[in-house]
């Protein structure tokens, strides 16, 4: 019965040693191709909660007691962090993506990405990005040099970008601001998971 119920748990946040043990059986190494450490998992751990806070993948420390890891936040780190294959951000999206589709299945919802509503002119793409003027632009050249010179126009001898334009920038140059949506979309399915009865951050007093 014990055993059980610490299966059960091991489903929704494993503590520090189980992942650990759970990369080294999958031969999951560092970067440099070394066993992966405690310390390198802290470091690991540390970057996860940097990146995305609002994902609460950790639980509370309270006194002397153990950290955990929602089994979520371990999935991030194995196929994000410890990835060799992708940047780290790259593969980030690509979490995220696949992560949404997960609970958007499992929930029954319709894929919900209408985040680029508007045309924007070059001050509010700078704005948007919080990237300066001569960014912009150069994203903008990108964006035409890739055969979309169709998104760039020009109202009162100003240059705008229609909303097709500011999503694929979005998508392709300026990717952190792509994740951020990404991130705020999961958290809001995940409040919908949570509202129809299903764990996420609950560590049962382990914490």
């Amino acid at each position: 019965m014990r055993r059980d119920s610490e299966q059960v748990l091991d489903s929704i946040f494993l503590s520090y040693n189980k992942i650990l043990k759970r990369l080294h059986l999958l031969g999951i190494t560092t970067k440099h191709g070394k066993e992966i450490t405690h310390m390198d998992l802290r470091k690991a751990i540390d970057v996860m909660l940097k990146k995305h806070p609002t994902c609460r993948w950790r639980s509370e420390k309270i006194r002397s007691r153990k950290y955990f890891v929602l089994v979520e936040g371990y999935e991030w780190l194995k196929n994000v962090y410890f990835q060799k294959d992708k940047s780290l951000t790259d593969a980030d999206v690509d979490f995220f993506e696949i992560r949404i589709k997960l609970y958007e299945d499992f929930l029954k919802v319709e894929h919900n990405e209408n985040w680029w509503k508007e045309d924007m002119n070059i001050k509010q793409l700078c704005k948007y990005f919080n990237r300066k003027d001569i960014t912009v632009r150069k994203a903008i050249k990108e964006m035409c040099d890739n055969g979309l010179e169709g998104y760039k126009f020009l109202i009162n001898n100003k240059v705008v970008i229609s909303k097709e334009g500011v999503e694929w920038i979005c998508k392709n140059v300026f990717k952190q601001k792509y994740l951020e949506l990404l991130e705020k979309y999961k958290m809001e399915l995940t409040e919908l998971y949570i509202k129809a009865g299903y764990p996420y951050d609950h560590f049962f007093h382990r914490n």
